[in-house]
């Protein structure tokens, strides 16, 4: 895709962004409380998932106590409508410590949290895959489509957050992700917004899987990205698919950020489809000076674009999370 058709893509967005969107009144939801020490309705987040309905027009709001929750939780596809939120971000942990290669599980099998339900909503918790340096082993995998999650934590090696579905749109907001090898990847529509991205290990960043026909990937607006003091060589992302599409757009970058800055997954074939691109960042990794030619330049207009949800989420209906 070359820059002008990019420019048109946003263009299109833009003129649909005035459509209905969707907005969650929480003043009307029905209200569950978890809690280890049995003072709430359950002991585990997966026993109150147990009692809702699926396809349900009612929001349900899961407060969850402080604690160690020891649990691998699917919120599966008939789930919605649901706002998990826990007492704060470091008492709340969410932990399991399933990996790819056991019992030959694979990748989408080894998340701890994922959620395939639509309009779902984490907050105030931390999200662990706790198997250690195994393999892919995610913690947060999301599927489903209006998934917002904001000040939690998702720690993990690698994979650590699987951002996945060509048709799913997701806001990452005042989160930390930590991770080693690819550890923010998959096919959704995803902005995350004053996040801290922290890499433990010389590897990448991001492997957006986008397909071709989705304009948008993944974009990192105003995150700080970090690294372990023994890293010194990090992509900001590789192609895990030929129309792979990320952006950093006013981010941090350390000094330990590779200066090409993109990977092309060593096929140069891929350097024709991929749609990567940083704008204005700042700090000692930030120099273009030696970046990959094949990188997208944007403009102010396209880069306010890509940052703001009406138009990034735009589609029949626009989608813009509290």
């Amino acid at each position: 895709m070359n820059l002008r058709i990019f420019s048109l893509v946003l263009l299109l967005l833009t003129m649909t962004a005035g459509n209905a969107s969707l907005v969650q009144d929480e003043s009307n939801a029905r209200i569950l409380v978890v809690a280890k020490d049995g003072s709430g309705d359950f002991s585990s987040i997966t026993d109150a998932l147990k009692t809702l309905k699926g396809d349900s027009e009612e929001l349900v709001k899961i407060c969850i106590k402080s604690g160690i929750y020891n649990e691998k939780v699917l919120m599966n596809y008939t789930l919605c409508n649901v706002i998990i939120e826990g007492e704060s971000r470091e008492d709340v942990v969410i932990t399991y410590g399933d990996y790819a290669s056991l019992n030959n599980i694979g990748t989408s099998g080894s998340y701890t949290f994922r959620i395939d339900g639509n309009n779902i909503t984490l907050r105030n918790l931390t999200v662990e895959n706790s198997a250690g340096q195994v393999g892919q082993a995610v913690a947060l995998h999301t599927v489903g489509d209006r998934i917002h999650v904001k000040n939690c934590k998702i720690l993990g090696n690698q994979d650590t957050l699987y951002a996945s579905g060509q048709k799913s749109r997701a806001l990452f907001e005042d989160c930390y992700i930590e991770g080693t090898v690819d550890f923010i990847f998959g096919a959704a529509t995803a902005l995350f917004r004053n996040c801290h991205i922290h890499a433990k290990s010389d590897s990448f960043l991001t492997a957006a899987s986008t397909d071709k026909d989705n304009p948008i990937g993944y974009v990192f607006h105003k995150c700080k990205v970090t690294a372990a003091p023994e890293v010194k060589s990090v992509y900001l992302g590789r192609t895990w698919r030929p129309y792979a599409s990320t952006f950093f757009i006013e981010c941090e970058l350390p000094q330990a950020i590779h200066p090409k800055g993109w990977h092309n997954w060593d096929n140069t074939d891929n350097e024709q489809t991929a749609r990567y691109g940083e704008f204005k960042c700042s700090g000692p990794g930030a120099s273009e000076g030696e970046r990959v030619e094949w990188r997208k330049i944007l403009d102010d207009t396209e880069a306010a674009n890509l940052t703001d949800p009406s138009v990034l989420f735009a589609r029949s209906y626009s989608w813009i999370p509290e």
